[in-house]
């Protein structure tokens, strides 16, 4: 079993998307827009930044009910972006622990691409 988070902690997860992995994530969602495939410096979809934050969720066994996801800026391949997520708040239930949490993706200059909430469990 995971290691369970504790109320306030932070969780971070860095990642450098490349072209191969725009590429796997187009053939996968079927989401070919130009930005995403031409160029030199082509465009990482959004939910393909949004899984730096479940990758973190995945560590620890969480299952979102609900996410929410505010793209303020686009990610390019070849950017390093790195997540933040805190435990907002922590509930432990006789079947289940209860989270809600909130994150923020930043790229490498430290400005904000993503940032959102999430609220779900980890079953005991």
């Amino acid at each position: 079993m995971a290691e369970l988070p504790t109320e306030g902690e932070t969780k971070s997860y860095s990642r450098t998307f490349t072209n191969e992995d725009v590429a796997q994530f187009a053939d996968l969602s079927g989401d070919r827009g130009s930005h995403h495939e031409e160029g030199d410096n082509p465009m990482v979809h959004g939910l393909l930044t949004a899984t730096l934050p479940t990758k973190i969720g995945g560590d620890m066994d969480y299952i979102a009910r609900s996410m929410s996801f505010e793209f303020h800026r686009p990610v390019y391949v070849g950017e390093e972006i790195t997540c933040e997520s805190t435990a907002e708040s922590f509930e432990s239930r006789e079947n289940r622990h209860e989270m809600v949490a909130s994150f923020v993706c930043r790229n490498e200059d430290g400005e904000v691409v993503l940032d959102g909430k999430t609220e779900g469990v980890i079953f005991r």
